[in-house]
């Protein structure tokens, strides 16, 4: 499984933001004559997705971010509600398409989502405080010796056969070209 150190780069957290950009081409469309507390619902169920899966993540327990993950998926859910209301009404019968679209859209950040709750739940790790001394041993080596080799890198002469190697650059922090 994929180590992610940033929401932004969680594939449900980029459907769900999907699912946000998606919603507001649908109140900026001309002629969808929505209620105003539709409107407002929709606008936050929908932007709730992304920001409690954001919130989760950046929580410090694996019991948080199921919470956050928890209502995450409920305000996915609430989305697809809505859109199931609203396709109904004769008035807007030309935007099906776009109400179908959302509703998929939200379902499969549920799916996602879901995934995500049962693979942390069928997990032998429990959260960052509940790891066992071996891994929070092997993770303090690694850091540890990661640190060594960048502080090692960092200082070599400029005359060294290393100094110019990517890992010498990026350890002083140079940028390094692709």
């Amino acid at each position: 499984m994929a180590k992610y150190t940033r929401f932004e780069d969680l594939p449900a957290w980029q459907e769900a933001a999907e699912l946000y950009n998606d919603a507001l081409d649908l109140l900026e469309t001309p002629g969808v004559r929505l209620s105003s507390g539709f409107r407002n619902q929709f606008d936050r169920a929908s932007l709730s997705v992304s920001n409690n899966i954001a919130e989760g993540f950046e929580r410090a327990t694996t019991r948080e971010l199921l919470s956050f993950l928890a209502i995450a998926r409920g305000s996915a859910g609430e989305v697809r509600s809505m859109m199931a209301v609203i396709v109904r009404r004769p008035a807007l019968k030309r935007h099906a398409a776009a109400f179908a679209a959302i509703r998929a859209r939200a379902e499969s950040c549920a799916r996602q989502i879901t995934g995500w709750i049962r693979s942390i739940e069928d997990s032998p790790v429990t959260g960052k405080r509940h790891l066992t001394p071996e891994v929070r041993e092997a993770r303090r080596a690694a850091g540890a010796a990661r640190s060594l080799r960048d502080n090692f890198l960092r200082g070599l002469a400029p005359s060294h056969p290393l100094y110019t190697t990517r890992e010498a650059r990026a350890a002083r922090g140079e940028a390094v070209p692709e």
